[in-house]
């Protein structure tokens, strides 16, 4: 039978049109078993001795390194490993340390603060969908001291937002795409979130208009892959997935909160606004009366969109002292922001540059719960602004 199969597949070969490339390992290192190709390169093909005949040449060397691998799932094929128990088990890849097990987390230990600021400023250039200064009227009004934004003094009579061209923005994409997922949640914690397959698909969606079909989301994912945080385009936006719709219990020990509620939509515990930080959400809720805006105590050094604002408000009834967001932006780059951030400082300060001037951006890990082989949900991040 084996005589008859490999006659077969040497037919197969030398067909007038038959696609060579199938029987390569070009740009294929480390891929799962693909039946749609003649051969494979993943580690587990030397046992089924199915391998392509060029992956020694160009996959050896990929398989006893942790570029793209970190926090990987154990797989006993691999030569060696990338995950946080390979240290104890004495079986990490040489460039383990180098790339996994450092400060920066994840694989962006070798990403600098300068590397972090560079692409800031590029995504910040690239940010085509953002309000133009005709699209997006705010009136700040009152400007607090720190010291006063625990009072709940409402010294705003007017809406934040006083003009939004709608029409503009938000039948754009990624902003459909955001609409249709910010109502989704129950805000309150300690209630379980309890998705439908439409939900599920309004989540899919978002990650593709935002992160795969934007310029500025493959700008983020081209750096992560070169850097090895990442392996492949599926292989970032599968994580983004988890760390940020991955449901984790913030309390009464139910599913009810995600990076992404967190963050975008917002949630209420212990009677106080939590999370929130982000401006469509916040025009929405004030343009339905929901949102009474207090004051502000920051608001940014950015002449045009993106801003930034430290506000004050109460959600009906729940007050938030400081909810810090970027204003004016696209529903991509504020993800994309967050992301870089949560990727490359998880749990520290990350510091951006936006057209010349920094902006710090703060991000918390969720350590009560994990994803994957011991990956950490989003728990929070947003615009840590300075005191006054």
């Amino acid at each position: 039978m084996k005589i008859i199969a490999l006659l077969a597949l040497l037919v197969t070969l030398f067909q007038p049109g038959y696609n060579n490339s199938l029987d390569s390992c070009a740009d294929r290192c480390g891929y799962g078993t693909d039946n749609d190709f003649s051969c494979q390169c993943n580690p587990s093909c030397e046992r089924y001795r199915d391998c392509c005949s060029d992956y020694t040449e160009l996959c050896k060397g990929e398989s006893t390194s942790c570029k793209g691998r970190c926090d990987e799932k154990y797989n006993p094929d691999n030569e060696c490993h990338c995950n946080s128990k390979c240290p104890q088990h004495n079986n990490c890849c040489n460039d383990y340390s180098d790339l996994c097990d450092s400060d920066g987390g994840g694989g962006g230990g070798d990403i600098t603060d300068a590397d972090i600021k560079a692409l800031s400023e590029a995504l910040y250039a690239m940010d085509s969908n953002k309000a133009s200064a005709s699209q997006l009227i705010l009136d700040p009004q009152a400007l607090v001291h720190d010291s006063q934004t625990g009072s709940q003094s409402d010294l705003s009579s007017r809406r934040l937002f006083k003009y939004l061209d709608e029409q503009a923005l938000f039948s754009r994409p990624t902003f459909a795409a955001l609409l249709n997922v910010l109502d989704n949640y129950n805000r309150m914690t300690g209630q379980t979130e309890d998705f439908s397959s439409q939900q599920m698909t309004e989540q899919d969606n978002f990650l593709r208009q935002t992160m795969s079909n934007t310029e500025l989301g493959r700008e983020l994912f081209a750096f992560l892959y070169t850097k090895g945080v990442y392996a492949s385009e599926e292989d970032f936006i599968q994580d983004l997935k988890m760390m940020w719709f991955g449901l984790y219990s913030r309390n009464n020990n139910k599913m009810d909160s995600s990076g992404f509620e967190h963050i975008f939509a917002g949630e209420v515990k212990g009677g106080k606004v939590s999370g929130f930080h982000n401006w469509v959400q916040f025009y929405l809720l004030e343009k339905r009366g929901k949102l009474n805006y207090y004051s502000h105590s920051f608001n940014g050094p950015w002449t045009t969109y993106p801003d930034v604002l430290g506000m004050q408000f109460k959600w009906d009834g729940y007050y938030k002292q400081v909810g810090s967001a970027v204003i004016g932006c696209s529903p991509e780059f504020d993800f994309a922001l967050y992301s870089l951030c949560y990727i490359t400082r998880p749990g520290k300060q990350c510091r951006l540059s936006l057209g010349g001037k920094e902006l710090m951006i703060q991000t918390y890990t969720w350590d009560n719960s994990s994803y994957g082989n011991g990956k950490k949900f989003i728990g929070s991040a947003f615009p840590a602004t300075p005191r006054n």
